[in-house]
Parts: C-alpha cells; sequence; structure tokens
C-alpha cells in the first residue's frame, strides 16, 4: 500500500547512524549482560536488593541433591476410585475372585506396587498390595473391605 509520508528510515538510508549520533549509540543496554548474569559478581546489590524483598530469594547456585535417575524407584499406583471402577471386570476376566461377598484383588499381579487414596469406593475389596497409603486403607476399611499388606515385593 502506498503511503504519503516516507518513513524516517527510508529517507535515511546511507547516513550510516540514522540520527543516532556517534557509531555504536542507540544501542540495548545490556552492558554487564543480561538478566540473571553476573548477579554474584557485578550486579551484587541487585541480588541483595531482590534477596530483601522477597525473603532471602532468589538463590543462586545448585542447591540440594538429586537422585540419579537408575537409582529413582517409580512406583507404579493405582487410586483407590479406579479400583473400584474396574473390580468387576477384573472379576469377569478372571484377575479377581470373589470370596464371601468381597472381590480379592492382587495389586502385584495386575502389575502395581501401591495403591493410593484418590477417589472414593463403595465395593468391598480384599487388597493385597506391597504398599498402600493410609488414606487407601481407610476408604477400603470403611466399604466393608481390607488391606494386606505385603512385605518384600518392593524393589
Amino acid at each position: 500500500m502506498t503511503r504519503r509520508f516516507t518513513k524516517k528510515t527510508r529517507k535515511l538510508r546511507g547516513w550510516r547512524t540514522h540520527s543516532w549520533g556517534r557509531v555504536g549509540q542507540h544501542r540495548r543496554n545490556n552492558s554487564g549482560g543480561s538478566e540473571r548474569v553476573g548477579l554474584l559478581k557485578h550486579k551484587k546489590s541487585l541480588l541483595m536488593e531482590l534477596a530483601e524483598k522477597n525473603n532471602g530469594w532468589p538463590l543462586i547456585g545448585k542447591h540440594g541433591f538429586v537422585q540419579p535417575p537408575p537409582l529413582r524407584s517409580r512406583l507404579k499406583s493405582i487410586n483407590v476410585g479406579r479400583l473400584g471402577e474396574v473390580v468387576r471386570e477384573l472379576a469377569a476376566q478372571g484377575k479377581a475372585v470373589q470370596e464371601s461377598g468381597k472381590y480379592v484383588v492382587d495389586l502385584a499381579a495386575l502389575g502395581y506396587d501401591k495403591l493410593l487414596g484418590g477417589g472414593s469406593i463403595n465395593e468391598p475389596i480384599m487388597v493385597r498390595a506391597a504398599a498402600a497409603s493410609a488414606s487407601a486403607i481407610e476408604k477400603i476399611r470403611k466399604a466393608g473391605g481390607e488391606v494386606v499388606i505385603q512385605r518384600g515385593l518392593l524393589h
């Protein structure tokens, strides 16, 4: 689209500094590095100011311990609510057995390590697991079931 007036940049082509004075002016104010660069060196006063405003933060550098990934234990878990939803399907598949009015589910056989307390359950279920949270045990007991913790299954 045509313009009525020529932009200043177009007019100043060939004029080296485009009216910004000596060469090197009209630059971003970035001397000393941008953002967090140099907070422990030449921007120490900025660090102290931030720490004062933010109750001791920002922490600079590395802190704490990170466990190497091969050593981290990743427990496969299932929530109580999800177990209550699928218990009848498990019984139909033969992966859960019904004994004296309760479904008996072995979580280790299903590939789970831990029972967690998310959701709600109405079915009385007897669960065998390597581990279970306190809220999961409480919810299972309220529904008329029980949780049997089998020791030695966790790696």
